[in-house]
């Protein structure tokens, strides 16, 4: 009965986890370029009351012993990065991507940054910048007097300077071997560890299977907010049902305990 107790706690805490990331999936379903994570789950160890196989006085074995387990723990939490929906803002330096990538941002300490969020901006000194005034890593310096910025599908940038076309850096994607290996830094922004792999850098949008550049648009969170409801109400009625598992094993040790009364 002890046991029964310290494996529904387990449960209990497991189902905690899942609803704290079902709750920052609502949180952020508004945030641009935002991919829903979901909390994996494993079993732990187990007591082997009679192993399987074991020998029997016939010298036959066991088809199936009996071991019981000590309740659950979370192994993992995963993203998925499917693509969001594109939001049509209409602003020149608003990029999407539509389909595999990432954009690579330079961070103030000189390491990168890597994002799905395109919403960019041109700040005081000509340069194309993130939401949080981050440079938009190998892209040039737009001239003041520019009329207009046009941004292809390929990635490629130009502006009208006095009636002149001026052809920029292009905005470059990155290739990211396990995305589920990054680690998520806030701001829309993740960065690389060992098991993200080595970044492929300087990718030409629309080659070699990485995604196309559409300008005007941003990418939406990937978070369905009826399927999020549903896992809470799952984790909700999971967390509740572990509670009634502590609750009958302290009934039993109770009538246990008033046996003799």
């Amino acid at each position: 009965m002890v046991r029964a107790l310290w494996s529904s706690a387990s449960g209990m805490f497991a189902q905690q986890t899942n609803i704290d990331v079902i709750s920052n999936n609502l949180a952020n379903v508004n945030t641009a370029s935002f991919k829903r994570s979901s909390v994996q789950f494993e079993d732990v160890m187990y007591s082997t009351e009679k192993p399987p196989g074991a020998p029997l006085a016939d010298g036959s074995i066991t088809a199936s012993g009996i071991q019981i387990g000590y309740g659950v723990r979370e192994v993992a939490t995963t993203k998925s990065f499917d693509q969001g929906n594109l939001q049509n803002t209409g602003a020149e330096t608003d990029v999407a991507i539509q389909g595999k990538g990432f954009f690579r941002i330079q961070m103030p300490d000189g390491s990168f940054g890597y994002t799905r969020d395109g919403g960019f901006h041109v700040n005081d000194q000509g340069q194309l910048v993130s939401s949080q005034g981050y440079r938009v890593d190998g892209t040039d310096t737009f001239d003041p007097q520019r009329s207009l910025i046009t941004i292809g599908r390929d990635g490629s940038v130009s502006q009208i300077v006095n009636n002149d076309l001026q052809q920029l850096a292009p905005i470059q994607l990155v290739n990211i071997p396990n995305p589920q290996g990054l680690e998520q830094m806030g701001e829309n922004l993740f960065r690389e560890t060992a098991a993200s792999g080595a970044p492929e850098i300087g990718l030409t949008p629309g080659q070699n299977s990485m995604g196309t550049i559409s300008q005007g648009f941003v990418e939406t969170s990937n978070v369905r907010v009826v399927e999020e409801m549903v896992r809470l109400i799952q984790a909700q009625r999971a967390y509740e049902v572990n509670s009634k598992s502590i609750q009958a094993s302290d009934e039993m040790m109770g009538l246990a305990n008033n046996i003799r009364r």
